[in-house]
């Protein structure tokens, strides 16, 4: 087993030590001799005498202020920590840096060394949850459109359904992230389409034109969506006059149920791929 180190070893060197250490190596005496006989390793020992071979230093040197509590090691693996538990307290971060290191720092310490890093504890922006495969998907259907020009923009319909939650908590939830990480995917708190009492809507707009807003009653089916569309799209449609918009609504099982399609077949409704 390896010696554990005693507090003196881990000391710094006093100048008295250094000029004992001076005096011997100059006497002859080898590095691991005079580590014995001053109760110091014989790092420390070959440290002092480089020191005064290339600077001619008998003394220990004068600091410009405190030493720091974290090395640049550490640092880094405290970035390492939050980047990982981005949502953790900084109770937990400091507790799980602590472990890693052989001195103990508190939670102000932490947070001042994060704060030197460019991370803040910010309440975390909620978004719509978007799975890994619906990202890729939604990327590449951007991409093929990325050469678009206004107008073929400004002639699609958009539509969509969303529920209103009429009761919810708050549930703010703190994120460590820098400012220009306030929209990355790991930053962000996922919301989803369930729980809780609410008013479910339809709506439609083209261009800078509000269309219908409707409440829907009940669980929406694609029978039902296939009426609201005809009561509701088909006049807004005729409204607008123009007879060139494209009609858009997603992929959603109601959306794309075989009455739905064959409804927007016999009355020509052009669909966004």
């Amino acid at each position: 087993m390896t010696p554990t180190k005693t507090n003196t070893q881990n000391a710094e060197l006093t100048d008295f030590e250094r000029g004992r250490i001076i005096g011997r190596w100059e006497a002859g005496q080898k590095t691991r001799q005079i580590a014995n006989a001053i109760g110091r390793t014989q790092t420390q020992v070959q440290r002092a005498i480089k020191a005064y071979k290339e600077k001619g230093q008998t003394t220990v040197l004068s600091r410009s202020g405190r030493p720091k509590s974290l090395t640049e090691r550490n640092t880094r693996n405290l970035k390492r920590i939050v980047i990982r538990n981005r949502f953790a307290p900084i109770r937990e971060i400091t507790n799980t840096l602590n472990e890693t290191i052989d001195n103990t720092i508190c939670d102000r310490t932490v947070r001042n060394y994060l704060h030197g890093e460019g991370y803040y504890s910010r309440v975390a922006l909620r978004k719509p949850f978007v799975s890994e495969v619906n990202r890729k998907k939604r990327f590449v259907w951007c991409r093929e459109r990325k050469n678009w020009n206004v107008s073929d923009w400004n002639n699609i319909i958009w539509s969509d359904e969303s529920k209103f939650n009429l009761y919810h908590s708050d549930g703010r939830q703190r994120v460590w992230r820098m400012p220009k990480e306030k929209y990355d995917v790991d930053c962000l708190l996922p919301t989803f389409k369930h729980g809780g009492g609410g008013v479910m809507v339809w709506g439609c707009f083209v261009n800078s034109q509000p269309g219908p807003l409707v409440i829907i009653e009940g669980k929406i089916t694609g029978r039902k969506y296939r009426e609201l569309l005809e009561n509701y799209l088909l006049p807004f449609m005729d409204e607008l006059g123009t007879g060139l918009n494209i009609f858009q609504d997603d992929n959603a099982p109601v959306h794309t149920a075989k009455v739905v399609l064959k409804w927007k077949e016999e009355n020509l409704i052009s669909s966004l791929p």
